[in-house]
């Protein structure tokens, strides 16, 4: 069975696109096949979230013709659309809610926030939110991440909220250093964790080879004070899940909190202990889910966005 787009299905996502063609399956079956090669677009395997243009070609393959691929088939074709294909974002498509005052973005894992040491001449988030919106570039304190109150590290996903104008800004800007905002993130770690809830305060500095580094609170300590609390959601068979509120924002903070409180997350290849066999994931399972503020009308909002495919995917096969 072929599909060809024309016009009007361009800037859908493949996966999306295919659930309303295919209403038999589920959407997750649909990503699963297109995983596995039996959905191919112009004769080639893409991911999920591919976003179709004029004149592509979708190929729906039987079963006879594209057997299931076995584990270690199905592990390359995921370590190739990770780490060789060059990541496809759609900024409409991801914006969750826009006002006149800020735009709420959920962010895939490997787009960078904004322009750093090391990304080359990588396009960031920043970059596709100016060519849309470019009166943002003079939002905030900083010309190099205008309208940027928050940041999620380059292989985190989930939840920011990027400022339109100044005022919302300022706004924004005071929530955060009053401890009035809600960051709630999902993250799974290696081990079971003993205790239902706690809350880690190590401060955090810099350090071996640049990382950011947790240390035990002594008067002569350096470091700035960070403040993690979490509760279990779901012990596995060496592993947790948990969900993880910050009260502040250091660099890095959830993944340093909690690789020093003996629970590294799962898939980070930064923050890990070494005695542990590394997972059979290509980013760390840590996922922005929900944030909430106040409006410049005083009125609270809140936000959710769901646990990406490859990390619920994860999950169910443990």
């Amino acid at each position: 069975m072929i599909i060809k787009i024309t016009t009007k299905n361009i800037d859908n996502r493949l996966d999306k696109f295919l659930v309303a063609k295919l209403p038999d399956f589920s959407r997750s079956q649909i990503q699963k096949m297109i995983k596995g090669g039996e959905i191919l677009v112009n004769g080639k395997i893409v991911a999920p979230h591919y976003f179709l243009k004029v004149g592509d070609k979708i190929e729906l393959r039987s079963t006879a013709d594209s057997p299931q691929p076995t584990a270690k088939k199905k592990k390359e074709i995921n370590n190739k659309l990770s780490n060789n294909q060059p990541l496809i974002f759609n900024l409409k498509s991801s914006i969750v809610s826009e006002t006149d005052d800020f735009l709420i973005i959920d962010k895939p894992a490997g787009l960078a926030v904004h322009p750093a040491p090391g990304l080359k001449e990588e396009k960031t988030l920043i970059d596709y939110i100016l060519e849309k919106y470019p009166k943002i570039a003079k939002v905030g304190e900083d010309p190099g991440r205008p309208g940027i109150v928050h940041r999620l590290d380059k292989d985190v996903s989930g939840l920011i909220v990027i400022a339109k104008n100044q005022n919302s800004f300022d706004s924004l800007k005071q929530q955060f250093q009053m401890r009035k905002v809600k960051k709630e993130y999902e993250a799974l770690v290696h081990g079971e964790v003993e205790k239902d809830e706690d809350t880690i305060d190590f401060p955090i500095g810099r350090g071996l080879k640049g990382r950011m580094a947790a240390r035990a609170i002594t008067a002569k300590e350096e470091g700035k004070r960070a403040l993690t609390e979490f509760r279990v959601v779901k012990r596995y068979t060496n592993f947790t899940l948990l969900k993880v509120q910050i009260k502040t924002g250091r660099t890095h903070q959830i993944r340093v909190h909690l690789l020093a409180y003996g629970y590294p997350i799962v898939g980070d290849k930064i923050y890990f202990i070494k005695k542990i066999k590394p997972a059979s994931l290509n980013r760390p399972f840590l996922h922005s889910s929900a944030l909430g503020f106040y409006d410049l009308n005083n009125q609270w909002v809140e936000f959710k966005s769901d646990l990406p495919v490859e990390l619920n995917d994860y999950l169910k096969n443990l």
